[in-house]
């Protein structure tokens, strides 16, 4: 089997497995919600991790579809990839480390709980290490990744401290609970972790790069 075959296969099979997990858990929370539906999809759709395993979903489908999707061509470069790595990575970190001890889901649940913060950041890193050109990334990107998480944190402070709810999606950013002091510098701690990872992503491309070039 080629490199090509072996890639498509690992982006169809991602595409499958993240479309799927997205759309089980969207059934799930429609069925278990316990606020009204438009309240309950804007909750869904308030957390990083369901917005980032879409990212991945799409990523994947997008790779899958890369021949007929010319005018997407701006998604496949080097930068949009491995951001959307370290993103996914991160979902798994914060959730293995942070909030996997907080539930214990059951059934359905608990394969969608899986797949969504172990198995889809697995793959999508697996795909990133062996079939994403690793040349030309530059360590400035970094911060350019971090805009993404900062404004999430911005856009979900926003509608918690204006929502009759009090909603916010994760413990860490819960303001109602812990006041903004303490959830700033939780936020703060995320943030470090995306940089870190990036860095860490970017130092593994030019290592690569540059092992590459003495072959």
């Amino acid at each position: 089997m080629t490199i090509s075959n072996s890639k498509m296969i690992v982006a169809a099979s991602g595409a499958i497995i993240g479309w799927f997990a997205v759309i089980a858990q969207f059934i799930l929370m429609i069925q278990h919600r316990v606020f009204d539906i438009p309240e309950t999809i804007i909750r869904f759709f308030s957390f990083f991790t369901i917005l980032t395993n879409i990212i991945v979903a799409l990523s994947f489908t997008l790779i899958y579809l890369r021949p007929v999707a010319v005018k997407t061509k701006s998604c496949f470069n080097i930068s949009c990839q491995t951001a959307i790595a370290v993103y996914i990575l991160v979902v798994g970190i914060i959730y293995n480390l942070m909030l996997r001890s907080l539930w214990a889901p059951t059934g359905m649940q608990k394969i969608v709980d899986e797949l969504l913060h172990f198995i889809i950041p697995g793959l999508y890193f697996f795909y990133w290490f062996f079939f994403v050109e690793k040349q030309g990334l530059k360590w400035k990107q970094a911060f350019v990744w971090l805009l993404f998480p900062l404004l999430y944190f911005i856009a979900i402070l926003i509608r918690g401290a204006f929502s009759n709810t009090n909603f916010y999606p994760y413990p860490f950013v819960d303001v109602y609970n812990h006041g903004y002091e303490k959830v700033f510098i939780g936020s703060g701690f995320i943030l470090l972790l995306v940089l870190i990872l990036s860095f860490t992503l970017i130092g593994v491309s030019k290592f690569v790069t540059v092992k590459n070039n003495r072959t």
